[in-house]
C-alpha cells in the first residue's frame, strides 16, 4: 500500500468571470522511503498539488474532484481540527517562501518549540533541546544564540533552513518539500538533500519534492512526475525520464538545463504551446521609450566598492562589552566595468544580498565607499544628484512574493516608478507598461490582475518589468531566477542578455546557481562570512579555482550533463 495516493485530483480557482483549472485529473503515488520529484514550468500546478493535499489552498481555490489517501486513509474530506492534526505530525511541509511562512512577531524559538510540543507532546525543555539540534543539523551557525532571534534577522537562505527544521520537527511520515533548496548555495543544498535522503532511507519517510533544479532531481529522486498546464504528462523512474524522455515537453525541458561544463551564447528555449501564445515579445529598443535613458559616462569602472563594512547587532546588552555583533560584510572591495556582468557567489548569510542592498541605498553601511559613474553615493551632500543616480540603479529582489504590493494591480506596480520619477507623459504610461509586460512574456492583458493570481516564477517576471520601468543602467539581480523553472529561466536569462546588448546594461548578478553564473557572468567573486575570498574571470574560476572553498563549491555542484545510464543501474 502506498504512503500517499492521489486519485484524479482537480483543483479549481473560480472567479466572477470564469473558473481557472490549476490541476486537472492528476493521479500518482508516493511510497514510504521514496522521493518523488515534481517538475514543470511555473504555474504548472506543482505547488498547488502540495497545498491541496494538506488543504492550504488560497481562497477561492478548492479541490473540485478527486481523492487524497494517506496510509490508506481518506484525508481530502477532513476539515477543521481533523486536518490540523495531520499537518506537522503526519505531513511536514517546507513552503516555497520562507519569509511569509514564518511569523515575524515571534522568535524562531517560539515557533519551533510550539510545533514540537503540539506534534510530539513533549515538555518545553525537551522541545527546546530538539529545536537546537535541528537547527544544527540544517547548518545554522551558533544555534543556541540564533534561536532567540526573529525571522528578519536571518538571510533568505538561513530562513529557508529554519523552515526546513520546522517541517522536520514533527517527525512526519510524509514530507512535502516545495522548492526546499531555492535560496541555498550548493554546500548547504548538499547538506539539506543528504538530510532528506537519510530521513527517507533510515526512517522510511516519503517525500514529494517540488523543484525546478534538474540537477537536484537527477541526484536525489527515485521517480519523476512532469506537469504541464496542470496535467501530468509523464511519470517514471528518474533514469528513464532524464535519459529517455517520451513527451515533447519533457524533452525540451531537459534541453534547457544550463550547462556547468561550458559557456554558451544563448539558452535553448522550451518549445511549448504557452511559449508560442505568451512568449517574449521583442521591442525595437533603438526607437522605443525604454532605450532613451541617459547613458553612463564611465568608460571603464562603472561601480567601485571600497572597504565596505556592515555589522548587525545579534545580542543587545546594557554594557557595550556584552553586546554581540555579526559582521555581515568585512572590508569588501570590487569593481564592475561598464557593460559587464559581475557575479557574486557564496553561501547563504555570506553577505551577498547585504552588499546589493547597500549599493541600492536600502541599507546603511558602517564604513566604506560606493562610487557609481564617478559620483560618490555615500555621505554626498548633493542629494538631487544621488537621487538621480539611484533611479539608474535598480534591483530585482530575491523574493518575488514579498517584493510586490498585494493590494495593487500589476499595471499600477509597474507604472509607479515611472510616475514617481516623471519618466513619461501620462498618456504614454499605459502603452509602456503593456510593452514591458509583453517583453517579459506575461502579456499586457495580465496588467489588470493582482500578484496573488500569479505563480512564483511569473511574479519574478513582474519584478523584472518593474525594474526596467526606471530605465536603469545598472541592474542588481539578487537571485533573479531562484523561483523559476528551467524553461522560464532560459527565457529570462536570454531576456537579460538581450537587454544588456540593446541598452548597454551593466549587471551585478547574485546567485547560488553555479551553472547560471558560468553562462551569465564575465567575472565572479566568491564570498564567505562577509569576505571576498577570490575574484577571477569566470572561465578561469571554473577551470582553475584558487581558494579551497571555491574548489569545494565546484565539487558539490550538481552536474546534470554528467548523468549516464550507469548512475541508475
Amino acid at each position: 500500500m502506498p504512503l500517499l495516493e492521489i486519485k484524479n485530483l482537480r483543483i479549481e480557482f473560480p472567479s466572477r468571470y470564469n473558473t481557472a483549472v490549476a490541476v486537472d485529473d492528476v493521479s500518482f503515488t508516493v511510497n514510504a522511503g521514496e522521493i518523488l520529484g515534481l517538475v514543470g514550468e511555473s504555474g504548472a500546478g506543482k505547488s498547488t498539488i502540495g497545498n491541496g493535499i494538506v488543504q492550504l489552498l488560497s481562497q477561492p481555490g478548492r479541490v473540485a474532484k478527486g481523492e487524497v489517501h494517506l496510509n490508506g486513509e481518506l484525508i481530502s474530506n477532513l476539515e477543521g481540527e481533523a486536518i490540523r492534526k495531520i499537518r506537522g505530525s503526519k505531513i511536514g511541509f517546507i513552503f516555497q517562501d520562507p519569509m511569509t511562512s514564518l511569523n515575524p512577531l515571534f522568535t524562531i524559538e517560539d515557533q519551533m518549540t510550539e510545533t514540537i510540543i503540539n506534534c510530539l507532546g513533549v515538555n518545553y525543555t525537551e522541545a527546546l533541546k530538539r529545536s537546537i539540534d535541528l537547527l544544527e543539523k540544517v547548518g545554522i551557525p551558533e544555534p543556541t544564540t540564533r534561536i532567540k532571534q526573529y525571522p528578519h534577522q536571518f538571510s533568505g537562505g538561513m530562513r529557508q533552513r529554519v523552515v526546513i527544521a520546522i517541517a522536520l520537527s514533527g517527525e512526519p511520515e510524509l514530507l512535502i518539500a516545495d522548492e526546499p533548496t531555492t535560496a541555498l548555495d550548493v554546500s548547504v543544498q548538499d547538506q539539506i538533500l543528504k538530510l532528506i535522503k537519510n530521513l527517507c532511507t533510515d526512517l522510511k519517510v516519503g517525500c514529494m519534492l517540488v523543484t525546478h533544479d534538474m540537477g537536484v532531481i537527477a541526484n536525489v529522486t527515485d521517480r519523476v512526475a512532469v506537469l504541464y498546464r496542470g496535467k501530468l504528462v509523464e511519470i517514471g523512474e528518474t533514469g528513464q525520464i532524464l535519459l529517455n524522455p517520451q513527451h515533447p515537453y519533457t524533452q525540451s525541458l531537459i534541453s534547457a538545463v544550463p550547462l556547468a561544463t561550458k559557456k554558451v551564447d544563448r539558452f535553448p528555449l522550451v518549445e511549448t504551446i504557452e511559449s508560442v501564445e505568451s512568449g517574449l515579445t521583442s521591442i525595437d529598443v533603438a526607437t522605443h521609450w525604454l532605450g532613451q535613458s541617459e547613458k553612463n559616462h564611465s568608460t571603464d569602472d562603472l561601480l567601485v566598492v571600497k572597504n565596505l563594512n556592515l555589522s548587525f547587532l545579534t545580542q543587545d546588552a546594557f554594557f557595550k562589552k556584552n553586546r554581540k555583533r555579526l559582521q555581515a560584510t568585512d572590508n569588501v572591495n570590487f569593481t564592475i566595468k561598464q557593460g559587464e556582468t559581475f557575479g557574486l557567489v557564496g553561501e547563504s548569510g555570506s553577505g551577498k544580498s547585504t552588499i546589493a542592498r547597500m549599493i541600492a541605498g536600502l541599507q546603511q553601511q558602517d564604513s566604506g565607499s560606493i562610487v557609481y559613474d564617478g559620483v560618490e553615493l555615500i555621505n554626498n551632500s548633493d542629494k538631487q544628484a544621488v537621487k538621480k543616480i539611484r533611479q539608474r540603479l535598480q534591483m530585482i529582489f530575491q523574493n518575488p512574493y514579498s517584493s510586490l504590493n498585494s493590494r495593487m494591480k500589476i499595471r499600477d506596480i509597474i507604472a509607479e516608478p515611472i510616475i514617481y520619477n516623471r519618466l513619461a507623459e501620462k498618456q504614454q504610461i499605459i502603452g509602456i507598461v503593456g510593452d514591458l509586460l509583453d517583453h517579459v512574456g506575461l502579456g499586457r492583458q495580465s496588467g489588470v490582475k493582482y500578484p496573488h493570481e500569479f505563480s512564483g516564477g511569473q511574479r519574478q517576471r513582474i519584478s523584472i518589468a518593474r525594474a526596467l520601468a526606471c530605465r536603469p543602467r545598472l541592474l542588481i539581480c539578487d537571485e533573479p531566477t531562484s523561483a523559476l523553472d528551467v524553461s522560464v529561466q532560459a527565457q529570462i536569462l536570454n531576456l537579460l542578455k538581450d537587454l544588456q546588448d540593446e541598452l548597454g546594461l551593466t549587471m551585478l548578478f547574485i546567485s547560488h546557481d553555479l551553472p547560471v553564473i558560468r553562462q551569465m557572468c564575465d567575472r565572479v567573486a566568491i564570498m564567505q562570512k562577509g569576505k571576498i575570498l577570490e575574484c577571477e574571470e569566470t572561465e578561469t574560476f571554473f577551470e582553475q579555482p584558487q581558494n579551497s572553498y571555491s574548489q569545494e563549491l565546484l565539487s558539490l555542484m550538481p552536474r546534470f550533463e554528467d548523468i549516464s545510464a550507469a548512475d541508475y543501474l
